[in-house]
Formats: structure tokens, sequence, C-alpha cells
């Protein structure tokens, strides 16, 4: 029986040391990149090289940086509010309606999903240059909805394919029109759903470069493309590491606010 018990509390130990590894393992990244960006790192008018400020912060307030961060967040909260009203009712046909070639077609979605970006740059380029979307940040919102919408049709189709179909036919009796069951019934029970779809359409739309580097030239630079230009023959790292840090504010802010959604969501899908 102590025996037993020693074993017991050996492996919690163990299973304790390894979390805590792995969470120093992931954490201390940021902890430098933070530190980094404390430092001025590039000789200043009233600043040492080496020295400790938030001077780095203030110069992403000044200039260009704060209008990428600006754009960033522009095209991806369009993006996602575009791809979010399209999926739903799409995710709603495909889960309550049969028709010749669904499934077919839903495949299809999904493996266009998986074709890399680069394929279509040229094609993109050049009919968003007649559209005169380049350099906007609703052209790259555009793009990444063509990316954004499949995953997110598959993602909901799931979530409302666990709603039993007699609550739409209860609703419908009820006298409730399709738009009234949808946003008064429906979307709020689809709220776990639209997290986890939400979720996935921020994050690809703010890591994402090759769409943003071929439709930004000058003033539209998201984040990604001016973090990327900060680099050169000598490189302000404080800047750079200052830079990275604002950029992962909205990235948290994202998770924190649908943090309830992502996790109902993933526990429903499993």
């Amino acid at each position: 029986m102590l025996r037993a018990r020693n074993s017991s509390n050996a492996l919690t130990v163990a299973k304790l040391a390894g979390f805590a590894l792995l969470a120093v393992f992931i954490i201390l990244p940021f902890v430098q990149v933070f530190l980094l960006s404390l430092i001025s790192t590039v000789p200043r008018e009233g600043f040492v090289e080496g020295q400790w400020s938030w001077i780095n912060y203030r110069n992403i307030m000044d200039g260009a940086l704060r209008a990428s961060l600006v754009n960033s967040v522009i095209y991806v909260s369009l993006n996602t509010a575009i791809t979010i009203a399209v999926a739903l009712p799409a995710a709603y046909a495909f889960s309550r309606f049969s028709f010749a070639g669904d499934r077919h077609v839903f495949l299809a979605l999904i493996a266009f999903r998986i074709t890399p970006p680069v394929v279509l740059t040229l094609p993109v380029f050049i009919l968003f240059a007649r559209l005169e979307l380049i350099n906007s940040p609703v052209g790259i919102a555009l793009v990444h909805c063509i990316f954004n919408i499949p995953i997110a049709i598959w993602v909901l189709e799931s979530f409302i394919s666990a709603i039993p179909k007699e609550l739409d036919e209860t609703a419908f009796l009820d006298g409730y029109s399709l738009p009234g069951y949808f946003f008064r019934t429906l979307i709020p029970m689809l709220a776990p759903g639209i997290g986890v779809a939400a979720f996935f359409c921020f994050m690809f739309s703010w890591v994402e470069v090759v769409f943003a580097s071929i439709l930004t030239v000058t003033g539209g630079k998201p984040v990604t493309m001016a973090i990327d230009a900060l680099f050169g023959f000598r490189t302000d790292i404080g800047l750079v590491m200052a830079m990275t840090v604002v950029s992962l504010v909205p990235g948290a802010m994202m998770i924190y606010f649908v943090r309830n959604h992502i996790a109902r969501g993933f526990t429903i899908r499993s």
C-alpha cells in the first residue's frame, strides 16, 4: 500500500516537473523578446547603446509602424466578419439540405484550402490590380476570405450537424421565419463554433505573408511586412522585438475574448 502511494506521488512530481519544464521552454523566448524590446540597440540622440528605455515602443507609435498595425487590425477584422457571414449560411445549407454532388462540393472546398497560396499569387495580383485593391486592407481581407471560408464552413457545418433538425422544425412551427430562427436561436447556440472559426480566421490572416507581400507596396503594408522591412544592413533589434511584442497583443486579446467559446467548441467537437 505504502509502495503504491509512493509510486503515485513520484508520478505526480514527475508530471509537474515535466509541465514546469515545458512552460519554461515556451515562455522563455517571450521573456527574452520582451527584455530585448526594452534595450536601445542602436545609437540614438540622448540614449546610449544598451540602455534600458521605452524608446523602441515610442518609435512604433510615431511612424509607418503604427499604420501597419492599424492596417493589420482592419483587414483581419474585416476578413473574419466577412468569412463568418458567408460561411454560416453555407454551412447550414450543407448540414440541412441534400443536393446532387453536395459532398463532392464540400470536399472540393476543403481540398482548395490546402492549395499553397503561392500558386494563386499571379492571378490574384492581376485581378486585384485591375480592381484597384493593391495597397488596401480591403484587398488583403478579400483574398484571405478565399482560404478562410472553406475552413470556416467545415468547422461550422460540424457544429450545425450536432444540433437536432427537430429544433428547426419546432421553431418553424412556432412561427419563426428562417432569418428569425437563424439570428434568434441558431447563432446563439453556435457561439462555440463561431468562436473556433473566428480563431482560425484570425490566426491565418494575422500571420499570413504571401498575399500580404504581393498586394502591398507602400502605405498599405501589414504588420508582418513591416517587421520584415526592419531587417537591413544594421538591424535595430530592439525595435524589431518591440514590434514583435506589440504584434502579439491583438492575438492575445482575441484568445482572451473567445477563450470560453474555443474551449467549449473543441470539447463539443471531440
